[in-house]
């Protein structure tokens, strides 16, 4: 499996490369629905990454957001996002990067989170650990909800129809704080090197939580979705923390899906 981590890394690099050149050009963009961005970047990223990965191992399944991916019957599916952090890279805020995991038999084998900005590659194999540019990292060792920094992100579609403001405020007033970036793929790459202690989020797609979730769980952190339940890239939400906050974050947030708020939200 290390000759698999080892090619995505390159494969990632390569990418996060592509996606900094375009990134100091300020390349334009245009919209794939009513808020959803896609720029010249994405698509580029991502013919690189599935040229590349093609190249190497022909026979796998390649699942990629911009469509670019290729079907097989392979025990053996990548899962690509080119450009993770879209919006914040057309209006030039300096957090994005280019994500791969390899799923094998239904589980996720290994993964990768690259920025370019930082030059910060994030990997993990499954068994094997976590990384942060070859150095070993570990979840953060917080076990107060109060005491925890935690991290959310807001949906480009259907946004006036996320329930997550409620989730959002309440957590606010719980903890430490609440960060949104724009990247889930680098949130739950901060959760796994303990810059954050725990990340939620409604509606992510499989490409944007493969090798996040891997890398929090190769760290020794826990995720599932929302409600406790064994979390599959289907899952309509994810937790994902350091393990010692998993059921305080459990226990809030079910009393908001039961419509209970420890701190009233505010009127106008």
């Amino acid at each position: 499996m290390a000759s698999y981590l080892e090619t995505a890394a390159d494969i990632a690099r390569e990418a996060g490369a592509l996606l900094a050149h375009y990134f100091e050009r300020r390349v334009g963009f245009e919209l794939k629905g009513e808020f959803d961005l896609v720029t010249e970047a994405d698509r580029a990223s991502e013919k690189l990454v599935v040229e590349r990965l093609r190249s190497h191992f022909p026979g796998h399944a390649i699942v990629a957001e911009e469509g670019g991916g290729h079907s097989s019957s392979s025990d053996y599916r990548w899962y690509v996002d080119p450009l993770d952090g879209t919006t914040n890279f057309a209006h030039t805020f300096p957090l994005f990067n280019v994500t791969l995991a390899l799923e094998h038999a239904g589980e996720m084998a290994a993964g990768v989170v690259f920025d370019p900005v930082r030059q910060e590659l994030f990997a993990a194999e499954r068994g094997a650990g976590a990384y942060l540019n070859n150095r070993r990292i570990r979840v953060s060792q917080t076990a107060k909800l109060e005491d925890s920094l935690v991290c959310t992100g807001f949906p480009s579609r259907r946004r006036h129809l996320s329930v997550n403001i409620h989730f959002y405020h309440q957590l606010a007033m719980a903890t430490h704080g609440v960060r949104r970036t724009g990247s889930a793929a680098l949130d739950l790459a901060y959760v796994a090197c303990g810059r954050l202690d725990a990340f939620w989020e409604f509606g992510l797609n499989p490409w944007d939580m493969a090798a996040g979730r891997l890398l929090v769980a190769e760290a020794g952190g826990k995720y599932s979705d929302m409600q406790g339940a064994p979390h599959h890239l289907s899952s309509p939400h994810l937790l994902a923390d350091n393990g010692h906050l998993h059921s305080p974050y459990l226990e809030i947030f079910g009393e908001i899906f039961s419509g209970r708020y420890r701190v009233p939200i505010p009127g106008l």
